[in-house]
């Protein structure tokens, strides 16, 4: 076929149509007296305005061919549906979790402890002498009359009711002690200043050792004054309570005497007549006199504790000697026994009712934990 039969009147520009084939930039062809077709220059700036005019929405659909507006979008092809999301959103408690790892863990904790801590110390300072009355155990009764010559803190004579042998009661092992002394006293040097309100009643002591007691095993004289001075002046000794004072004097004549004594002195000072290691109080000579065998090698219930025994020591007598007379039991099954409880024999009501049946102590089955001060919780 020869071209001018196939386009005969392609003498203008709107003949020409885009097929999808390649264009060529240069000339178009055009037909000539020979019958050939000669390159005819065709501008493509001609093209482009007036193709997309006539069709606007027209797009290629050609494989290797870019479309006229990359932008638009194909109205009649479905959109691929989005893939189910397989995991939940997280959540805020997650993400600050994700954010702060174990912090996140260690905060809340840490706001529940220092709220218990804050109401604790608001529950026991809100209450004042309410509170610690409360919590702590109770001393009998007090009288007002320290004086006379019956020893107070010992058990009962023997009269064939108590116990053969207390097993509670007995002198663990341990260091060595004194067993004879001279049954004299020399004072230990040292004065000290007033010490708790004293409403009611300041007491003077002095500090004093049975001649011929050995005190070089547990830090000699002087050590065993500061442990005397130091207990009573503690805010959980008897100075909390704001009738009481103490002052230590090493001269005239005091209110009592904290005597450091040897076993055999002891004995005669307390009595024997229940073979068991005692410390007393003897208002006949002014002594609150100390067992020298338990100072150094304490008891049972204080499992091994020497120092809370010796504050219990000083505590329960220095009690006797301003006016607590009597004994008391366990008041709380697994709470902390009264200071005036006799915890050197043990801290179970059942052990020391044994030693005196018609006593102040039930049989009741209560045990206690072993406690050095009037006010644990002061």
């Amino acid at each position: 076929m020869h071209w001018d039969e196939a386009v005969p009147d392609c003498e203008i520009l709107g003949c020409v149509t885009d097929r999808g084939g390649p264009r060529v930039r240069g000339r178009a062809p055009q037909s000539s007296e020979d019958g050939e077709r000669r390159p005819r220059s065709i501008d493509q700036r001609d093209v482009g305005p007036r193709a997309s005019q006539s069709a606007p929405e027209a797009q290629s659909h050609q494989p290797l061919r870019a479309q006229w507006d990359p932008t638009s979008r194909d109205v009649g092809r479905p959109r691929n549906p989005r893939p189910e999301r397989q995991a939940r959103k997280q959540s805020r408690v997650g993400r600050f979790v994700s954010t702060y790892g174990w912090r996140a863990y260690a905060i809340p904790i840490l706001l529940v402890v220092t709220v218990l801590v804050v109401f604790d110390a608001v529950r026991d300072t809100g209450g004042g002498e309410t509170t610690a009355e409360t919590d702590s155990p109770g001393f009998g009764t007090l009288s007002r009359d320290t004086d006379g010559s019956s020893v107070i803190g010992v058990p009962p004579e023997a009269d064939g009711n108590f116990a053969a042998e207390l097993p509670s009661g007995a002198l663990p092992e341990g260091g060595p002690f004194t067993a004879v002394g001279a049954g004299t006293w020399h004072v230990v040097p040292g004065n000290g200043t007033k010490v708790g309100q004293g409403t009611e009643r300041e007491f003077t002591y002095s500090v004093e050792i049975e001649d011929g007691v050995d005190t070089s095993g547990f830090g000699g004289d002087e050590s065993f004054g500061r442990m005397v001075d130091q207990t009573l002046s503690n805010p959980k000794s008897w100075t909390k309570d704001p009738r009481f004072a103490f002052r230590r004097v090493d001269q005239g004549d005091p209110d009592f005497r904290v005597s450091l004594t040897s076993q055999m002195t002891i004995r005669e000072a307390c009595g024997y007549d229940i073979q068991l290691e005692v410390s007393c109080y003897n208002p006949g000579i002014d002594r609150v006199v100390l067992n020298e065998p338990r100072w150094v090698r304490g008891a049972i219930a204080f499992q091994g504790d020497i120092g809370s025994y010796r504050q219990y020591q000083i505590n329960h007598e220095v009690g006797h000697a301003i006016g607590y007379q009597d004994h008391q039991p366990c008041e709380t099954e697994g709470g902390l026994a009264p200071v005036m409880m006799q915890q050197t024999f043990g801290t179970a009501n059942n052990d020391i009712a044994q030693l005196d049946p018609e006593g102040v102590v039930p049989m009741n089955g209560l045990t206690c934990h072993f406690n050095p001060w009037p006010f644990p919780r002061a």
